[in-house]
């Protein structure tokens, strides 16, 4: 096949059972280095295909195929899609992107080539085209989501972007280059240690809880929130159990705050760490284990050093160089229309039929959820209220992590929400979570099962004031707890309407 230029190949074609489910597995790669995996249902396929994103740089690391969003969903457990994911051409310390043709796949190009490889695919063993298609990704997966929705919108009916890193390059400079270097000291050892972080947690709880009605351990928005981390501070700055030292203090108001143009005063992330996620700070930008390294300085380098800059600094960059100003902006400007999936005019996916669903956790310790936010917001202000109703929905849900995991009930489905709206015009509103929750020492069981309904931001679930908070029947609709905009930053510009360019 000639899809993604010569030198198609197909490596692997062989039968595998998963759950229970008979496919056809077929893997390869596309020029020059994009690999692929395609599972066909041998007996169960529905005339559907799935393409799953994937996560951070991507690259030959890729993880077995796997779906977010779709927990407990019948049609993609029982084998009624055509699956497939892609490692994007891309590799985890960045210098993939040194080479043009890998740096545009992952940028772009390899989804769009992997859904036309894998219709081809298709219609060879089945003899028939899928009759819908959809596309499926968190992190940068969501990326990948909308960017496809941008570029392609003829590719996929329904897309569902989860934690979407849309403003890939602020989230890769800006943000988890201030979260790395803020929790270190002079020496360059870590401030902040992972077994303080319940300190910090706990009195933001305590504080913040009962705003939205009922005391459960979660903040339903944690925008209404105005805890002080000074507060937390010792009064003879000597570290205890129940108070933080005035540098452990300082990291925590950094965190929340984000990074500030020193001469301007201008805030230069669209949103930093909110209130609630700080037990998912730990292995990003708190070590894992005290005085251990963070992930948010390797995400950063990689980023930085070989991505972001249209002429690439490469290995000997470090974080030490790069400047948190408003000057330092404009050389994120160069690779925007390349990279980021940030442009709020969708009309063409619209008016091919396309719909959207965007979700985020409020926890999320990568990705702000305010990105995805403000994105939304753009959507409405661009296109209008009524279109955007038409084809998109966004839930932002309390208490979950990046992609999922965390104290919120980050077990959901979306993707039969989304084969309703596509298939049969019936638009998602209620959708049903869970998790697990940790239960007393008297009780029979260590473990609770949480249920709670979910509605489009910026509605949210309230409690009805009476019956088990863990169930799902004693929650209704409420509105909004928060209802102003997003607030300005200095790089808002970065999401008004662009025309995306092919190469970087």
């Amino acid at each position: 096949m000639s899809i993604g230029g010569t030198g198609t190949n197909i490596t692997e074609v062989t039968e595998i059972e998963v759950d229970g489910v008979s496919y056809c597995y077929v893997e390869g790669y596309l020029p020059p280095q994009a690999k692929w995996m395609l599972r066909l249902p041998i007996t169960t396929w529905t005339q559907r295909y799935l393409q799953a994103g994937c996560g951070g740089l991507c690259g030959p690391t890729m993880a077995a195929l796997s779906v977010v969003a779709a927990e407990g969903s019948d049609q993609y457990e029982n084998g009624h899609f055509a699956l497939r994911t892609t490692d994007m051409n891309g590799g985890t310390d960045g210098t993939f992107a040194l080479d043009k043709e890998a740096f545009i796949d992952y940028a772009y190009l390899a989804v769009h080539n992997m859904a036309e490889l894998s219709k081809a695919l298709i219609k060879k063993y089945y003899g028939q085209e899928q009759q819908y298609a959809y596309f499926n990704g968190c992190s940068d997966g969501g990326r990948e989501a909308v960017m496809t929705a941008m570029r392609y919108p003829n590719d996929f009916s329904g897309i569902i972007a989860g934690a979407p890193a849309m403003l890939w390059q602020f989230q890769n400079s800006f943000h988890h280059a201030w979260d790395a270097v803020s929790n270190l000291d002079e020496n360059e050892k870590p401030i902040f240690n992972p077994s303080r972080i319940p300190i910090l947690h706990d009195a933001v709880i305590t504080a913040c809880d009962a705003l939205d009605g009922v005391e459960d351990g979660l903040l339903t928005n944690p925008r209404i929130c105005n805890f002080d981390p000074r507060t937390l501070q010792c009064a003879d700055d000597v570290d205890n159990s129940t108070c933080l030292t005035a540098a452990e203090t300082q990291v925590a108001v950094d965190f929340y705050t984000g990074p500030v143009d020193e001469a301007s005063g201008e805030h230069l992330t669209v949103g930093e760490m909110k209130f609630g996620s700080e037990t998912a700070w730990i292995g990003v930008g708190i070590p894992a284990t005290d005085g251990g390294s963070v992930a948010s300085e390797s995400l950063a380098l990689s980023a930085l050093r070989y991505l972001i800059f249209k002429n690439s600094p490469g290995a000997n960059y470090m974080l030490a160089d790069f400047v948190f100003a408003n000057s330092t902006i404009d050389l994120l400007r160069p690779h925007h229309p390349f990279l980021d999936a940030v442009s709020p005019d969708l009309s063409p996916f619209h008016e091919a039929g396309g719909k959207l669903i965007l979700w985020h956790g409020w926890a999320d310790q990568h990705i702000s959820p305010h990105t995805t936010i403000q994105y939304h917001e753009k959507l409405i202000d661009n296109m209008g209220a009524d279109v955007v109703e038409d084809f998109n929905r966004m839930y932002i849900f309390p208490g979950v992590w990046h992609c999922g995991d965390g104290e919120g009930m980050a077990s959901f489905d979306l993707l039969i929400p989304m084969l309703d709206w596509v298939e049969s015009g019936l638009a998602p509103h209620e959708i049903m979570t869970s998790t697990e929750v940790v239960g007393s020492a008297s009780a029979s069981s260590n473990t609770v099962y949480r249920t709670r309904p979910a509605y489009p931001y910026p509605s949210v679930a309230k409690y009805t004031g009476s019956g088990d908070v863990n169930d799902a029947v004693n929650w209704e609709e409420g509105d909004a707890l928060y209802s102003n905009l997003t607030a300005y930053w200095h790089g808002v510009d970065f999401f008004d309407v662009f025309n995306p360019t092919m190469d970087p």
